[in-house]
């Protein structure tokens, strides 16, 4: 059927990934796929919704499982040693380099307690790790550009450890992929936001002491 056949681009382009990653499905008959005669891979576009509507059943407990995952994939990330090369780690002494180590994880915590409680539970929660996150940097001496770039490595890795830990689980839900991705921003930009703000708190209360 005419328009029934797509080619593996058209295909990365529906489900939201990289064009490596359906080759590998198709590769691994994770995904229904064709050869031409040419040996190019084809998609029939019924195959391809069908298979859309049987990845769509991501249960809570499969959720959190694999924050959990995640979370251990962000220990290695943050243990191995990346941070020692960001400029503002470099100034701190052990005190709040292990400060900024728990807050690393309690920020994969936080999100994984997100999960199981409404939009504005989940909102309150993100904006505490905020003003955590800003009391932190402003007790250790960091500017509001220093404390937001080391919130920013942690969000990093978070994003890194659940693009990681979805991949490894086969994940191919576009549906799962896009509602991990929205929560992690939608959390991660709340404690950006209040992090900001409470820099701009300080600095005003500062300003009314002199």
């Amino acid at each position: 059927m005419p328009g029934n056949w797509l080619s593996l681009s058209e295909i990365a382009k529906l489900l939201g990934v990289h064009p490596s990653t359906v080759r590998n499905w198709a590769d691994q008959g994770v995904l229904p796929v064709h050869r031409t005669q040419g040996g190019h891979r084809r998609f029939m576009r019924s195959e391809v919704d069908l298979w859309i509507q049987s990845q769509r059943v991501t249960t809570e407990e499969d959720t959190n499982g694999m924050f959990r995952n995640a979370l251990g994939y962000a220990r290695i990330q943050i243990v191995e040693g990346h941070l020692e090369s960001e400029s503002w780690y470099k100034k701190m002494n052990d005190e709040a380099r292990n400060a900024y180590r728990r807050s690393g994880r309690t920020l994969m915590q936080g999100l994984m307690k997100s999960q199981a409680v409404d939009d504005e539970s989940a909102k309150n929660e993100a904006r505490a790790l905020g003003v955590d996150y800003a009391s932190i940097g402003r007790r250790h001496g960091l500017t509001i550009l220093e404390a937001t770039e080391a919130f920013l490595f942690f969000r990093n890795v978070l994003i890194d450890s659940s693009f990681h830990v979805y991949e490894q689980a086969a994940i191919h839900s576009p549906q799962a992929w896009g509602e991990m991705f929205r929560t992690i921003n939608d959390f991660s930009d709340n404690i950006l936001l209040t992090l900001i703000e409470t820099y701009q708190a300080f600095e005003r209360g500062n300003k009314g002491k002199e």
